[in-house]
């Protein structure tokens, strides 16, 4: 089940002629990727957990990074939406209720179970925004799950040395092989068959999680004087529910 790029890795036949397009042309790989990035922004890089070494606890910070950035995104998505009475365009990414597991759960158990790099995940994120721009959908939590396990796992087809197939991750994304393949063909058209990550578009979006990690810094503080406050007096704070409030 498991493929290795350098024998196994063939394109099903429904689409091979886009892959082949896309690998003669523009083929990345992990080893190149990320020896590159760590020149232009090597201090980020190793922060976000991004070496294949890196197993810490927890697992690579990108995780909690990129699950914090898309949570508030659909945070602020459904709010803008239910705010103006606007219906998000309806796409096969669309559930017709959010799933019980939160984002960085989500997220967790992919990394988990899939085996792919910490880049991935990178790299992913990328290819989920330029879905968003090219269709005008608006990431929330009907859609988010199924972008993720559809980005994530066209991130490793197209970036690891190793990957496996699509009724492994549809295991893993709580979804079908038939419902992901569906997916994925979607998805590729959806970002016109863009798969290629240059090294400043990827240290662009590595800055970027680094500055929601800022972000969530100034919000969590606010938040733990205000247990702190909580624990010294049951009553009622109007300065930790206005800061809370922001």
């Amino acid at each position: 089940m498991y493929k290795n790029k350098n024998k196994h890795a063939h394109p099903p036949q429904r689409y091979s002629h886009h892959f082949e397009e896309l690998h003669n042309f523009v083929f990345l790989d992990m080893g190149s990727l990320a020896l590159e990035t760590e020149d232009v922004i090597s201090d980020i890089y190793l922060s976000l957990g991004l070496k294949e070494s890196d197993k810490g606890v927890g697992g690579p910070r990108v995780l909690s990074l990129l699950s914090s950035l898309l949570e508030r995104s659909v945070q602020r998505n459904e709010t803008s939406l239910e705010a103006k009475h606007i219906k998000d365009v309806v796409t096969v990414f669309h559930g017709l209720r959010a799933p019980t597991l939160s984002v960085r759960k989500y997220i967790d158990r992919i990394f988990k179970y899939s085996g792919c790099s910490p880049s991935c995940f990178v790299v992913a994120h990328i290819y989920v925004d330029r879905f968003i721009q090219h269709t005008e959908i608006k990431l929330t939590s009907l859609n988010v799950h199924r972008l993720l396990i559809t980005s994530i796992m066209l991130a490793a087809k197209f970036i690891d040395d190793a990957f496996y197939n699509n009724a492994y991750y549809a295991k893993v994304g709580g979804v079908s092989t038939f419902e992901l393949n569906r997916f994925e063909m979607s998805f590729l058209f959806g970002i016109d068959f863009r798969l290629q990550v240059g090294v400043e578009t990827f240290g662009r979006y590595c800055r970027q999680l680094e500055k929601e990690a800022a972000e969530v810094v100034q919000i969590e503080r606010p938040m733990q004087a205000c247990r702190i406050k909580e624990s010294w007096s049951n009553k009622d704070d109007p300065t930790c529910a206005s800061t809370i409030a922001r």
